[in-house]
């Protein structure tokens, strides 16, 4: 993935005309010193641009309309260094389509208990605008984060990064296109969805193709582009015995090269994002995608099987998002546990698709038959995934609304070789424990696929669900499952009649 610094976060200031010029002057001069600070934290993704001081609506109407028409602008910070009545608000927030953070910060660490007056007052009074601007924000049922703390403390200024690299992953998604090879893996419910509320909540759209629509581009694929991914392989992963030149799998080779190169140029020629397909539509194909949706997946397309679209898209939004954090962001099945009561566990897996960026080291490349959907033995990558913390991330829809699923779960070594698995894995155990884990995530729905990350945290996808304004479940160290069927009933009221609040 490119790095975030192209994308700006505007920082707005908030102020008014009744304090005089040099009250405004040293507004502007601090509003500037504080975008530049946190534009410079090394832990910032984006770039954080100064705006000038807003003292009126049509100021604030102006800033509002100009991020929504600037591409590169993906939020909007927001600052009451004074007080700025909050009704001079109300036109400007009520057009703005951007991401909003309040800002609940102050100019000044501590009190100057010799020095304070009534100028110092009525310069910094961030305790009184930011109450004034958050008031209107909460009449207008605005979804909003809000950071509180000074802007020289690293954690308060993490937490607004945090934010931007959500900002990010929903600004990724639109406008994108998602495509989808075949229709749904056949009577499987939760893999289905409403694309057009999808669209219309999310803003990315899903279109299916048909599979010939990619025979032909992987048909169009020269020799000279196979062999040039042949020793891309050979170099970049450790290569089975069987698949060297002249080796009984190297055709297969050859053809897993072929569908990449032509699976890359389908998606790059149609400005695709991400895409699903299915092995039980793959007319005209030899094998099912393997190491092209692996290696898709670790350069940045969003992937699920089985034509399941909204895991496919909530891996992009989460790759973007972590553009330059250590770790990765994979597609993840729940596949089989492990229910020894001294060691209960989750195997992660998928048949073949799982990303090379979570791989534990040098990743193998090898052949083996597949078991299902009838067509030949696919090439793949296999590698186990290293121990940490980590969270699996899933998006369902209920019908009325869709729901974001997020669970910690600690991800464990292997205790023994799985030496006749021959796919990526992963190991890991769902916080609070197995049962209380596992439990709530079939309480709330949850599906078999995920987004595995190595990197992200639960208060990116509280932030970018918010900005969505779609429900999130978060299942941690603190869940309870009586006081979460209590919170799903509840959510059910909240969100299933969104538009009454």
């Amino acid at each position: 993935m490119d790095s975030l610094k192209k994308l700006q976060i505007w920082f707005v200031t908030g102020s008014q005309h009744l304090y005089g010029e040099d009250t405004l002057k040293k507004v502007d001069e601090h509003s500037k010193e504080i975008a530049k600070h946190v534009d410079a934290v090394t832990t910032m993704p984006v770039s954080v641009v100064y705006k000038p001081v807003v003292k009126s609506s049509d100021e604030i109407y102006e800033v509002c309309q100009q991020a929504n028409i600037t591409q590169n602008c993906i939020g909007i910070i927001a600052w009451m260094h004074t007080f700025s009545p909050a009704k001079m608000w109300i036109r400007g927030i009520s057009v703005l389509n951007k991401p909003l953070l309040h800002f609940h910060t102050q100019y000044n660490v501590e009190i100057p208990w010799s020095s304070i007056d009534m100028d110092f007052m009525n310069l910094n009074q961030s305790a009184h605008g930011d109450r004034e601007f958050a008031f209107m924000l909460t009449r207008m049922r605005l979804n909003r984060k809000i950071v509180t703390g000074h802007w020289k403390d690293d954690k308060v200024v993490q937490q607004v990064g945090n934010w931007a690299r959500a900002a990010a992953g929903w600004n990724d998604w639109q406008g994108a296109k998602f495509a989808r090879f075949g229709d749904n893996m056949r009577n499987v419910a939760v893999t289905e969805g409403d694309k057009v509320e999808a669209e219309l909540k999310f803003g990315f759209s899903v279109n299916t193709f048909g599979i010939g629509d990619l025979s032909k581009a992987i048909n169009e694929v020269s020799d000279k582009q196979v062999d040039i991914l042949c020793e891309e392989y050979a170099d970049t992963y450790i290569l089975a015995d069987n698949l060297g030149k002249g080796k009984p799998g190297h055709a297969s080779l050859r053809e897993a090269a072929r569908i990449e190169s032509g699976l890359t140029s389908f998606l790059a020629d149609g400005n695709f994002k991400g895409f699903t397909d299915t092995f039980e539509d793959l007319h005209g194909m030899t094998q099912l995608p393997g190491i092209a949706a692996q290696r898709l997946m670790n350069r940045g397309y969003g992937f699920a099987g089985e034509g399941d679209w909204k895991t496919a898209a909530l891996v992009r939004a989460m790759k973007v998002m972590a553009t330059g954090l250590p770790g990765g962001n994979s597609f993840m099945e729940d596949y089989t546990y492990h229910f020894d009561p001294k060691n209960e566990m989750v195997l992660g897996a998928h048949m073949l698709e799982i990303c090379e960026s979570i791989a534990d080291g040098k990743a193998r490349c090898e052949i083996h038959p597949l078991g299902i959907g009838g067509k030949a033995d696919p090439v793949r990558l296999v590698f186990n995934t290293a121990p940490g913390n980590a969270i699996n991330v899933s998006v369902v829809d209920m019908g009325n609304r869709f729901r974001f699923l997020v669970n910690d779960v600690t991800v464990v070594k292997p205790e023994h070789d799985i030496p006749r698995l021959p796919v990526a894995r992963v190991l890991w155990k769902p916080l609070p424990d197995m049962k209380t884990g596992c439990t709530a995530w079939l309480l709330a729905g949850g599906a078999h696929h995920t987004c595995f990350s190595q990197n992200l945290t639960v208060e990116h996808l509280e932030d970018f669900t918010e900005m969505a304004g779609v429900e999130m479940i978060h299942i941690g160290q603190s869940t309870n499952i009586s006081a979460l069927k209590n919170e799903l009933r509840w959510n059910g009221i909240y969100f299933g009649n969104r538009q009454n609040f």
